[in-house]
């Protein structure tokens, strides 16, 4: 049996099957994604989803879902699901699924009488292409087979209904038929192996429902519309693969291509291969640019995020190829920020305080990886000059004050990475000297001064040391309580929320506390923040303690870093851990790991989101693949697969 596998029993289950849901990219932004039985429940989901950057900066869904049915002795049986106005689940398809799995890609298997029917799909590299491959694995007698395409041609951000604009005509191309129904939208290609016969009866399903989004608030009903149908008979131990593209392509030329990104795909059979395959899924190339994904489905190339999540998405999975295609992409980008250019960044909020801090860490990660003296050679002059933009005080929100400490403004915009919004204003104005943007500054400047000196110049590096000094100095004197770090501080007020930003202070290769305090701040983190799935984003002892993720938009804001679990958090909470225990502390973390291994088969299938509640059963929410959750899982799997070899 395979690591990833799905038996009737749970699959029949709506409550639990639909709470399940999976996505595949082509790491050019095109995606499929839905639940396991094939029903849409965000308005995200779509079995051909892509960026159409001719229209705007969002992706478009093209074809929402593509419905089966059996035909035997003029029986129809059709294995569709959609949730209909009132929670009413119309056709019940999924009664007919005995077994799914995606070890390799997605399987889905039927049966309807003797009829045994196999469903596969996949996605074609670098092409906006989804090729969804039918056996018919068992049949006493002729079958048929139908096929009804539903049509969106959205944004995923809006849904459609049912208007007189749509374009309901249709091209005739081989082996298939092309549509666009809308201006500026490219026409969907749909097509098979085999011939089909066509029969053309638009027709507008309404009231499909999706839940997920009614859950945070959002509209959630829209209508779909179904051109008409394919039919096709298929024999005991025949194939049928179906193509949607926006382009043609020769069926002759469907089942060599089908074995040929087949042949590319790895096997998921463990938690260490499925989120190795998840990570390499936030990859996006446009053009001769490459960029890593802050998550699906909704989020694009986000500055911190592609940097805090590069090395555990590249380094940690032998995939220095990406490495260095997406820092190629982005330090042209950095180059330009810190030559006073203010805009036309493909990374989203390059200008946050802390990201040029996160990129520096990225750099020392890959010094860690590989080498120092490689990391001098290709990044030393760039991280002497961010250090000089920085003391220049050339950043828009970044302050150097003569404590050495940097300052930022974060009460009328948002300026970490706790940025929910109210009415315009942060939900969490964390303003003033920051505890984690100074444990970056403090290790930025130490590990720029290793770079300095490893390119020879010993004077330059000395005066860096000597600021690192200054700043580490002040650092324990501003954020040191005596118990554990302020979370900010500005002017006379010391906030002293319990939170997990203070536990970078310890997890950064250069840390600005010694041994006891170290150990101190670990020791409060672990007492009040750490759960089986990462840390809090504060205390439960709070007054201000919000751990469900739940409700309208304004709820879910309100709660956002106020208790929910980021599981993005452990990679700086293990790493602090092996650092104050060693050896010794080992199998405690793979302990913990066994919380977020039980999440592989739960919201997104062999991937991890973006948060949890922070109280038990700690449900998953928000992205369903989230790259920063990935990266870290998996740079902590790294980190004690070294120790292990040590």
């Amino acid at each position: 049996m395979s690591y990833l596998n799905f038996d009737k029993t749970l699959l029949i289950n709506l409550e639990k099957s639909l709470s399940k849901e999976m996505i595949r990219t082509n790491r050019a932004g095109t995606y499929n994604s839905t639940t396991l039985i094939d029903c849409n429940t965000r308005k995200y989901h779509g079995q051909l989803v892509m960026p159409l950057p001719e229209i705007d900066n969002s992706n478009h869904i093209l074809l929402s879902s593509l419905d089966e049915t059996v035909v035997q002795h003029g029986a129809e049986f059709n294995l569709g699901v959609h949730n209909f106005e009132g929670n009413n689940f119309s056709p019940n398809g999924h009664k007919y699924i005995r077994q799914f799995d995606c070890e390799v890609i997605s399987r889905t298997v039927y049966r309807v009488g003797g009829v045994i029917l196999s469903k596969e799909r996949l996605l074609v590299s670098f092409e906006p292409r989804v090729l969804i491959k039918y056996t018919l694995l068992e049949a006493h007698s002729a079958t048929l087979l139908r096929f009804k395409p539903f049509l969106a041609f959205r944004s995923v951000n809006e849904l459609t209904h049912q208007n007189d604009v749509a374009e309901t005509s249709y091209q005739e191309i081989q082996d298939g038929i092309s549509m666009c129904l809308y201006e500026k939208y490219p026409r969907l290609c749909m097509q098979f192996s085999k011939k089909s016969i066509y029969n053309h009866q638009p027709y507008w399903y309404k009231n499909i429902e999706y839940f997920k989004e009614k859950e945070r608030g959002y509209d959630y009903k829209e209508d779909l519309l179904v051109p008409g149908y394919f039919e096709m008979p298929i024999k005991k131990g025949e194939s049928i693969i179906f193509s949607a593209g926006i382009s043609e392509i020769s069926p002759r030329k469907l089942k060599p291509l089908w074995d040929e990104e087949l042949a590319k795909r790895n096997h998921r059979v463990d938690m260490f291969s499925c989120l190795k395959n998840s990570a390499q899924q936030f990859y996006k190339r446009e053009g001769d640019k490459t960029y890593l994904l802050a998550g699906y489905p909704w989020f694009g190339a986000r500055a911190r995020d592609q940097f805090v999540s590069l090395p555990g998405c590249t380094l940690s999975i032998d995939r220095m190829d990406y490495f260095d295609a997406i820092m190629e992409t982005a330090v042209p980008e950095i180059q330009r920020f810190i030559n006073g250019e203010k805009s036309g960044f493909k990374l989203q909020a390059i200008d946050d305080p802390d990201v040029l801090l996160w990129f520096l860490w990225t750099v020392q990660q890959f010094a860690i990886s590989v080498s120092l003296k490689e990391a001098a050679n290709r990044y030393g002059d760039l991280a002497a000059s961010i250090i000089s933009f920085i003391r220049k005080q050339n950043h828009p929100n970044l302050f150097l004050h003569n404590n050495g400490l940097l300052y930022i403004n974060g009460t009328e915009k948002p300026a970490t990475w706790m940025n929910a919004m109210e009415n315009g204003k942060p939900i969490t104005p964390r303003t003033g000297y920051v505890v984690e943007i100074n444990a970056l500054w403090c290790n930025a400047l130490k590990f720029t001064s290793s770079l300095t000196r490893e390119k020879g110049n010993e004077h330059a590096a000395d005066l860096l040391d000597y600021q690192a000094e200054i700043a580490r100095d002040a650092f324990v004197k501003t954020f040191w309580n005596g118990t554990y770090l302020y979370d900010f501080v500005d002017g006379n007020y010391n906030d002293q929320e319990v939170r997990p930003n203070m536990i970078l202070a310890v997890s950064m290769p250069y840390s600005p506390l010694n041994k006891h305090q170290q150990k101190s701040v670990l020791d409060i983190t672990t007492k009040e923040l750490l759960t089986p799935k990462g840390l809090r984003s504060l205390s439960p002892k709070s007054g201000f303690y919000r751990p469900n993720y739940v409700g309208g938009q304004l709820e879910r804001d309100r709660n956002y870093f106020n208790g929910p679990v980021w599981p993005c958090t452990f990679g700086a909470f293990a790493t602090a851990y092996l650092r104050i225990y060693k050896q010794s502390g080992k199998p405690f973390l793979e302990r913990m790991l066994i919380g977020l291994e039980s999440e592989m088969t739960e919201l997104c299938v062999g991937s991890l989101p973006e948060l949890f509640d922070g109280n038990p059963p700690y449900k998953g929410h928000g992205g369903m693949s989230f790259a920063m959750s990935v990266a870290e899982v998996l740079r902590v799997l790294d980190i004690l697969k070294k120790y292990e070899n040590e």
